[in-house]
This record gives structure tokens, C-alpha cells and sequence, in this order.
């Protein structure tokens, strides 16, 4: 490979104990392409068996801890221990392959769908109406603020959903605390405007932390670790701004955890409010990180020059990848044996087969114009 690539394929292990073979982890995407029962399907095991050949690590499609959080049509559940069967076979495929494993964590709060839900009631941090259109469908109601009881109650769903984890022979779970989501609805001074313990609005994710500390210390027997994705500002006002995502790395670091990871889809983009500076995002929070905790780069990333100056730049420790893997899933083999030439960067109409992408998603990649470089 490249001189200036092999940083991207050095080997890490992570203060848990975990190994991974190189600097490359696939970003969490959502597949819709859960069977009936919200479990693993057979074209989902074929997807990321495809990924796993290359990458050191694979961040699993979210999924939901509690059916009262269930975000997607298609998306798997963790809420039960009938779904560890099939949780077990995506870790073996992803294993076979050489990498390691993290399931992403994930409860909607306000951004559940009502129509997937047993009751058809969202519920938050507190009864705020989220504004406009989030993801892939258009957010309108207002969810109903959880009791004090209720949000210990998701804490506990939070610790089953890792004990899931680990028996399914995962590497480690990853709390989804980005993209609007109950646990970002909690640090979000729009959306949690309680009186009791939790307006302290980073504390809800410090219980969860503390939560999956004490159910890997029960139950793994192997390296077991946590990482923490957030997202670093919100279009709300009041909202999160850069000063609230430092308050929150601050909570996160000292709540010892195996890696920070940024969810943004520009590595470039330059803060919007909270701080004023011509670096991007990417650079200011590695700077205030300041190696204290391993911390994930990701944002429009599709060449292996894109990705190294990520790490360089940037000053990242991993790269996530997301719509690059879609499109051409032995992206990271091309790179190692020198073949950057043949990597793919666009689909066509007639690419389903050779990408090996489960049917739900390839005709979302087709009806959203935009979201994934398609010729047609």
C-alpha cells in the first residue's frame, strides 16, 4: 500500500482489551431489512459478511432496546432474548471474516415511529414537540415526558440489550447518542426541560454507561467495549451547541469509555454556533479531546486520501465509513493491496446483486435522490 495509507492499517487495542487489525470501522447504517420478527434476516447476514473482510471493525445497523423506542420499519430488535440467535449468526459472519463486532444501542424517544409502537405514544425527556422533518419520516407529535420510574426502567432495557450483546458474542455496544435520539433528547436543553435528576442533562447517559459497566462485568468472559456516538450540534434553539458537546465529552471521558464517535456527514463542516473558528468540527473536538479518549472520524469519506487526512488532519484514531462501504464493499482489501484504482464509487440501476444489498435498502437507495451516487 501507499506510504501515506499505513497509518489507516495499524493495529489498536482499546483500553477494554479489544484488538482490531486496522483503523477502518464501518459506520452504523440502517438496512430496513429486519425479517418480520424485527430479527436478523438472511439478506442482512449476506450484507455485512460482504463488509466484514477488510474493515477492523463493523458498527451494526441500530438496533432498538425496547419496543417502545423502535425507530424504523425493518429495524432489529434487542429487546428479548429470542432475537440472541439470530444476533449470534451476524456475529459469527462478521467474525469469519477477521473483524470485530459492536451492535449500536438505540431508542427513538420522540423520533419513534407511533405506528410501529405497541401503543402508538412516543415519549422523551420531556413533552416537546421535535421540529420538522427527521431521518426518514416527518416528526409531528408531541411525546409524552417519562416518569423518573420510566427512565430507570429504560436504563435497565439499556444493561439487558448488553447482556444480549455479549451472549450473541458481540465485541462491544455502542450508545446511540446522536442524530436526535432519546439518549441526545436528555442532553438537549430544547428537549429536556425536567425538575427532577435528570434536567441534570448528562446524567441519564452517565447511569446508561454505569448500567453497561456492571452487566459486562457480570456477564463477559472475553474483552467486552463501550463507545458513545453523539452528535456535536442541533438545529433547535435552545439547542446543542459546541459549549454543551464539550460539557458532554467531558462527562464521557471521565466516564472511562472505549471510544468517542462524531456522527456528521461532512468531516469538514465548520461549527454553527457556540464557538467561533475557521477548523472544522472534526479538528476542535479532537483538539479538546486531546488523546484522552480514542476518538472516531467520519463525514463524506470515499477516498483512501479522504480517509487518511481524516487521521492526519483531523487528528482522528479510527475512521468510520458508511455510504463508500455501501457502494463497494472490499473498499479497505482494494487499498491494502494496492488496487485503489478499481474501487467503486457509484451504483447503478443494475448494481443490487454485485453490491449485495438487501432489497429494502436498495429501493431506498433508488427513491431518495441524492442520498447515494446513482447512475442511471
Amino acid at each position: 500500500m501507499e506510504a501515506n495509507y499505513q497509518k489507516l492499517f495499524q493495529e489498536y487495542t482499546f483500553k477494554s482489551g479489544v484488538h482490531v487489525r486496522n483503523r477502518f470501522m464501518m459506520a452504523p447504517m440502517t438496512t430496513f431489512s429486519a425479517d418480520e420478527n424485527d430479527y436478523v434476516s438472511e439478506d442482512e447476514l449476506n450484507y455485512y459478511k460482504e463488509r466484514a473482510n477488510g474493515v477492523g471493525t463493523i458498527i451494526t445497523a441500530c438496533a432498538y432496546v425496547s419496543k417502545g423506542g423502535k425507530g424504523f420499519d425493518g429495524q432489529m430488535g434487542i429487546d428479548h432474548d429470542g432475537t440472541i440467535e439470530g444476533l449470534s449468526k451476524l456475529a459469527k459472519v462478521i467474525h469469519e471474516g477477521g473483524a470485530k463486532v459492536v451492535v449500536q444501542l438505540y431508542h427513538g424517544g420522540r423520533l419513534a415511529v407511533p405506528r410501529l409502537l405497541p401503543n402508538g405514544e412516543t415519549v422523551s425527556a420531556s413533552a416537546v414537540t421535535p421540529l420538522g422533518d427527521r431521518g426518514f419520516y416527518s416528526v409531528e407529535h408531541t411525546p409524552r415526558a417519562l416518569t423518573t420510574e420510566e427512565v430507570y426502567e429504560i436504563i435497565k432495557e439499556f444493561g439487558e440489550a448488553t447482556r444480549r450483546s455479549i451472549e450473541a458474542g458481540f465485541d462491544g455496544v455502542e450508545l446511540h447518542g446522536a442524530t436526535g435520539y432519546l439518549l441526545q433528547q436528555f442532553v438537549s436543553p430544547h428537549s429536556n426541560q425536567r425538575k427532577d435528576e435528570f434536567q441534570n442533562r448528562y446524567l441519564f447517559a452517565i447511569k446508561l454507561i454505569d448500567e453497561v459497566k456492571r452487566v459486562i462485568s457480570e456477564h463477559a468472559t472475553k474483552p467486552f467495549l463501550i463507545g458513545y456516538r453523539f452528535s456535536p450540534e442541533e438545529p433547535e434553539t435552545p439547542g446543542i451547541t459546541m459549549r454543551e458537546t464539550f460539557e458532554l465529552l467531558d462527562e464521557l471521558m471521565n466516564a472511562n469509555i472505549d471510544y468517542i464517535h462524531m456522527a456528521t456527514t461532512e468531516a469538514w463542516a465548520q461549527p454553527r454556533r457556540g464557538i467561533v473558528s475557521e477548523k472544522s468540527r472534526t479538528e476542535i473536538i479532537a483538539e479538546y479531546i486531546n488523546g484522552r479518549v480514542p476518538y472516531i472520524g467520519v463525514g463524506n469519506i470515499h477516498t483512501p486520501a479522504e480517509a487518511a487526512l481524516v487521521l492526519d488532519k483531523g487528528k482522528t484514531d479510527f475512521v468510520s465509513l458508511g455510504r463508500a462501504l455501501v457502494v463497494d464493499p472490499h473498499w479497505v482489501e482494494k487499498v491494502k493491496s494496492n488496487k485503489e484504482e478499481t474501487i467503486i464509487h457509484h451504483l447503478t440501476e443494475n448494481d443490487q446483486q454485485k453490491a449485495v444489498i438487501p432489497t429494502p435498502l436498495w429501493k431506498l437507495i433508488l427513491e431518495v435522490q441524492g442520498w447515494f451516487p446513482v447512475v442511471r
